[in-house]
């Protein structure tokens, strides 16, 4: 069985790139600085290996907006913009292995942002991630 996850641009990209913010090429869809602020630019790939024309989605955090689940900005606030030390939820997921890598970039207080990680299938990424790379569609 295969699991598909999708990120797509939302509304905040489609602005950023209106205003000349993002670049033309799939490779480099991420926003090369969206300001001052907290954003972070998030894709999840299905599969192993990351690729560059992975659609993505803009999470601007002052004040929050462009994504689909307004929590994701309170679960980076609460860790201190660390993805890795967002609290794991407790479930059950199924012993599926459907990879998906989340990837994210961006700016949190100041600081810059990079993240990736594959984890064995959505269940999991999202009891690892919260909210953060939940699909907006």
């Amino acid at each position: 069985m295969t699991h598909l996850i999708r990120a797509t641009v939302t509304a905040g990209a489609l602005l950023a790139a209106a205003t000349g913010l993002l670049t033309a090429g799939p490779a480099d869809a991420a926003p090369k600085d969206v300001g001052p602020g907290n954003w972070l630019y998030l894709t999840v790939t299905h599969g192993a290996a990351p690729t560059a024309a992975t659609p993505g989605t803009l999470l601007l955090c002052d004040p929050p907006q462009g994504h689909a689940q307004a929590d994701a900005c309170a679960e980076l606030a609460a860790a201190g913009g660390n993805i890795r030390s967002i609290p794991v939820r407790h479930g059950i997921c199924p012993m599926i292995y459907a990879p998906v890598t989340a990837q994210a970039r961006g700016r949190w207080n100041g600081r810059p942002i990079t993240y990736q990680q594959t984890f064995a299938n959505p269940c999991v990424m999202s009891a690892r991630t919260g909210t953060i790379f939940t699909p907006t569609d």
